[in-house]
């Protein structure tokens, strides 16, 4: 395939493009889930194609296929370069790119157990297993499992000299736990909501994930959610733990900072963003603990790679330093408007897909209380666990969120579960309130493998290293 690649970037010189580069992709994603006793799914799907961008007259041009031939490759290179002078037309400006060095180079994701390779057996019989100790408390009604495994391969090259081959494998699971009595029906899952916990690893992942030793407890705390008190309303602190936490950078301020939204470009379906170019550098978006990156470097991260796909190398940026706003995410084309570099967050979910502005691994760096000395610190307040429901407007200003489980913090000490909490908020304001973040031992980087943007609708696999913090005066409530 890579001698295909190097052919059709020979075709593109000699057209003359201003720039094009070809992207291969193969994608293989096995999936496994289970509901209480029962194999509900199990599926493996291979697909496999080259993207072809091109810029002619300072316009981009885009064209896709799945045949491999060279003749399908030069067919589909020349409808690109159609598609680009037709665009140019209606052009207002031309595109202009960043400068980038031409990398030629391989990455491969570190792992120790090869997940394709582990028997289909052994998966199953971890998910039903898991199941089993679920609905040995006789108040749940529903369990259900499931695991999914991906493996990316990709050949990028480029009319500039860049030839790049990548292989990541991402693997992840997790489970939730449905309790009914009395008519009350409540949900708790492991290790997170939302099909669980993810990262760029083998199955050894899977394996320290403790999914078994958590069942027993994940099925109790679902029973004692269904007679437990609804959530107080009023102002308060609250605690929020990691894998909740992560949902709420992702939402408040890895979505903000997606230059594309900040430009206008996705709108039309995504959205804008409250952090404009005036702000940056000069929005006081958190407290003074509050540091938040971008980080595509760091090992096991969902969000983390070598290279994206605009072949510009995976780095770290500083986004929130201090509490100020200081970066945002670009691509080669949007960070000439910000005087800056690509910091390499171009991807697409697939090779007949446009490469977007996506999020990495946007972490928020750990402070320094342990989790103990966090709640007997607080003197009253809730601590807030695991997603349950999320809102939040286009421009990613006003959120409300609900969360599975709460426990009351009184005098040091956590107290009795809540059910049904919701908290809310707007993004600076919330930031600014956060007085404490736990430490390294406490931080997990949390996999997210199903964000969505763009029309048509991609869905992207990103990650965010968070640890339990706190936060002052937030409005919490309870969902209906």
């Amino acid at each position: 395939m890579k001698n295909n690649l190097k052919n059709l970037i020979r075709h593109l010189k000699a057209k003359k493009v201003s720039y094009g580069d070809v992207r291969y992709v193969h994608n293989t994603h096995q999936s496994i889930s289970a509901k209480d006793q029962v194999v509900e799914a199990i599926s493996q799907n291979d697909d496999m194609g080259v993207g072809i961008r091109v810029i002619i007259d300072g316009c981009w041009g885009f064209a896709s296929t799945n045949g491999l031939s060279d003749d399908d490759l030069i067919k589909t290179a020349n409808l690109a370069m159609k598609i680009a002078r037709a665009s140019a037309i209606t052009k207002r400006e031309s595109v202009r790119l960043a400068d980038v060095k031409p990398f030629v180079d391989k990455y491969v994701t570190r792992i120790k157990e090869d997940p394709f390779l582990v028997p289909l057996d052994e998966k199953l019989g971890l998910l039903l297993e898991v199941n089993k100790i679920l609905r040995a408390n006789k108040a749940i009604q529903v369990a259900q499992s499931s695991l999914d495994f991906y493996r990316i391969r990709k050949i990028f090259a480029s009319t500039e000299g860049a030839l790049i081959e990548q292989e990541i494998t991402e693997s992840g699971g997790g489970y939730d736990a449905t309790a009914v009595s009395g008519g009350e029906a409540q949900r708790r899952s492991f290790p997170s909501s939302h099909r669980g916990d993810y990262a760029c690893a083998g199955y050894e992942f899977i394996r320290r994930m403790g999914l078994i030793e958590n069942a027993e407890r994940v099925a109790e705390e679902a029973a004692m959610l269904t007679k437990a008190k609804d959530c107080p309303v009023g102002d308060t602190t609250v605690i929020i733990t990691g894998s909740q936490l992560a949902l709420q950078v992702h939402e408040s301020c890895g979505h903000p900072i997606e230059l594309d939204r900040v430009l206008g470009t996705e709108i039309s379906l995504a959205g804008g963003s409250f952090m404009t170019l005036d702000q940056l550098n000069k929005l006081k978006y958190g407290s003074k603990i509050v540091n938040i990156v971008a980080d595509a470097t760091i090992e096991g991260g969902l969000g983390t790679f070598g290279y994206d796909d605009e072949g510009v190398k995976a780095c770290r940026t500083d986004i929130i330093k201090g509490g100020k706003h200081v970066g945002y995410l670009s691509s080669r084309e949007t960070a000439p408007i910000i005087n800056g570099s690509s910091n390499g967050c171009m991807r697409a979910d697939g090779w007949n897909a446009i490469p977007l502005i996506r999020m990495t691994n946007i972490n928020l760096e750990p402070g320094k209380w342990a989790f103990d000395d966090l709640i007997a610190d607080t003197r009253k307040g809730i601590l807030l666990d695991m997603n349950k429901t999320w809102s939040i407007d286009d421009r990613r200003l006003n959120f409300q969120f609900g969360t599975e489980a709460a426990w009351q913090i009184k005098n040091g000490k956590l107290g009795q579960m809540y059910k049904n909490p919701v908290y809310t908020g707007m993004t600076p304001e919330f930031w600014n309130s956060c007085d404490a973040v736990c430490s390294k031992k406490h931080w997990h980087i949390w996999g997210i493998p199903s964000c969505g943007k763009g029309e048509p609708m991609q869905t992207a696999h990103v990650a965010h290293g968070t640890a339990p913090a706190r936060f002052n005066n937030i409005s919490v409530g309870v969902s209906k």
